[in-house]
């Protein structure tokens, strides 16, 4: 019996090596109208240079990796438990696991967001939630 072979997952085969990255050089992906990202990914961690301009809306969502924001430019207001914490250029966030979260840019905003373990859904195009602006939790 014949087992397919999982799909090709290139992010691995880059791991595997060292990487010298310029951000001019990344692709950026164009998440939805007002989110953009590039990403570098290693194998246990990775980190994304984004773009939210003003107004953009990150919708309460959780994940199974740590989250390191740090804003470079603009601020972003974050959600968690309830209580409104606002991260300004030169500030950093330190998020655990599996914690709902929620943001949304006052201002044209530029951060950097680092994960461990990767998260897979931004790797696979299975981040529905970012993309159209809703919540995929269950109530």
């Amino acid at each position: 019996m014949n087992v397919p072979k999982p799909k090709s997952r290139p992010w691995e085969k880059a791991a595997k090596k060292h990487q010298h990255l310029r951000w001019s050089e990344v692709e950026e992906e164009r998440v939805n109208e007002k989110i953009s990202r590039k990403l570098a990914v290693g194998q246990n961690a990775m980190i994304g240079r984004l773009h939210l301009a003003k107004g953009a809306v990150v919708p309460p969502h959780k994940h199974l990796a740590e989250q390191i924001t740090m804003v470079m430019s603009g601020s972003l207001k974050f959600t968690i438990g309830g209580k409104d914490i606002v991260v300004e250029q030169g500030e950093v966030l330190v998020i655990p696991p599996n914690v709902v979260h929620s943001a949304v840019a006052l201002e044209d905003t530029d951060d950097v967001d680092a994960f461990s373990p990767l998260r897979l859904d931004w790797l696979t195009g299975d981040d529905a939630y970012l993309k159209t602006g809703k919540s995929t939790l269950k109530k």
